[in-house]
């Protein structure tokens, strides 16, 4: 019995190494600061340019373009959103099948879904919260305005477009999700063939996708 015990012993204890072997390495992604500073002065930028954009469109125009303007950022925000969540979803069979067929914006899909989780942050955190603050600021200065135009209470007012607000962008993105979870091979594609349409004047004489 002795000896079968001090047979058993080391195979035990040969197994547990291998299973250490065996054991995947770490996936965790180092920190990455340079990325942190981009993404801090490119949001700086993108907040401040939205914010002269619906300054400037805000300026002199009517009650109907002020609800369109105010329309154009909620429906933005829900777009980014949409694309931020479908890159994450995306399997990326498909898009290779499509690259190698050299199908029109395949490639910068794949580049996307395989730089997911930068641009998730970019769609969701950055052009999404943008657009949410910016739309917001919008409809108060929409609501001051028609407190003013009819005399209505500022109270009623701002509550309501602020509930709107809130109603539209949230209603937006939860079936922009459902969306996105759903067809997101066929988003990513999409917001691949914008990149590639965009980068096609700077990419003339080069070797492009047919």
């Amino acid at each position: 019995m002795e000896g079968d015990r001090s047979s058993t012993e080391p195979k035990r204890s040969d197994a547990r190494l291998t299973d250490k072997k065996k054991k995947p390495p770490s996936s965790k992604k180092n920190f990455n600061p340079r990325w942190i500073i981009t993404l801090f002065f490119v949001t700086m930028a993108i907040s401040m340019t939205m914010s002269f954009v619906a300054n400037e469109a805000l300026r002199g125009v009517g009650d109907i373009v002020a609800f369109c303007v105010l329309g154009f950022f909620i429906l933005l925000g829900i777009v980014f959103d949409v694309i931020g969540v479908a890159v994450t979803a995306a399997d990326e069979k498909p898009l290779n099948s499509m690259a190698a067929r050299k199908v029109n914006g395949a490639r910068e899909a794949l580049a996307l879904v395989r730089s997911a989780d930068k641009v998730s942050s970019f769609c969701n955190d950055v052009v999404g919260d943008i657009s949410g603050i910016i739309s917001g600021a919008t409809g108060a200065i929409i609501a001051a305005r028609l407190v003013t135009s009819f005399d209505l209470p500022n109270v009623i007012v701002s509550l309501l477009m602020s509930g709107m607000i809130s109603a539209l962008t949230v209603g937006g993105k939860a079936v922009g999700k459902s969306l996105a979870i759903n067809h997101s091979t066929v988003i990513v594609h999409y917001a691949g063939r914008v990149v590639y349409f965009v980068k096609r004047p700077f990419t003339f004489g080069k070797h492009k996708q047919k």
